[in-house]
């Protein structure tokens, strides 16, 4: 409910009645967080590790929709996010703990640096803030090594979905595509080892 009341608390969506489409698409997302938590128990088992994993993948679940929706990465979800992964791996649960503090910062950087870059070379910002802050929480919970992963598999999947769209004329040239979602499922499947 996070996902659908979050974002108009924030004043970021302002219609009133969504479409039967969106309705559905918002069940689907629905349906995928009790699969989600049967997954994370799956791979973990009955453990500690389960429970956070279950707590991160909600939260992922969350934010892909918020952004989808909105285009907005809330900081009242990624920053406790970025922290719950550096306090999780206090005891090594998912990533060493240097690793994960490595990670946190090495995923903020990164994103913020491409993001620069973007902005100096065309004058328009080409990613958010939020972003950066949640490559930095995938950082905190997966640790460094698994950023160039999680960062191509997702602009992999964004570029394949814009294509798509963009083939299906649902996609004008030149608009913006969210990448929290792509960055959320490919947080999911490194945190779920695929």
């Amino acid at each position: 409910m996070a996902a659908w009341r979050l974002p108009r608390a924030l004043g970021a969506v302002t219609s009133a009645m969504p479409s039967v489409a969106h309705r559905r698409l918002r069940l689907a997302f629905l349906a995928a967080g009790p699969l989600l938590a049967m997954c994370c128990a799956w791979r973990f088992g009955a453990t500690g590790a389960a429970a956070a994993a279950i707590v991160c993948a909600m939260v992922l679940l969350a934010l892909a929709w918020i952004d989808a929706e909105t285009g907005l990465l809330p900081d009242r979800l990624t920053i406790p996010l970025l922290w719950l992964g550096l306090l999780v791996n206090l005891h090594d649960t998912f990533a060493p703990l240097a690793d994960a503090v490595v990670g946190a910062a090495a995923g903020y950087l990164t994103l913020y640096c491409v993001q620069a870059l973007f902005l100096w070379l065309t004058g328009r910002h080409g990613l958010g803030f939020g972003d950066c802050k949640l490559l930095a929480a995938l950082g905190a919970w997966l640790g460094w090594a698994s950023l160039p992963r999680v960062l191509l598999a997702a602009a992999m999947l964004g570029l394949a979905v814009a294509l798509a769209r963009r083939l299906a004329g649902n996609l004008a040239a030149g608009a913006a595509v969210s990448f929290g979602p792509y960055l959320a499922a490919a947080g999911l499947a490194a945190l779920l080892g695929l």
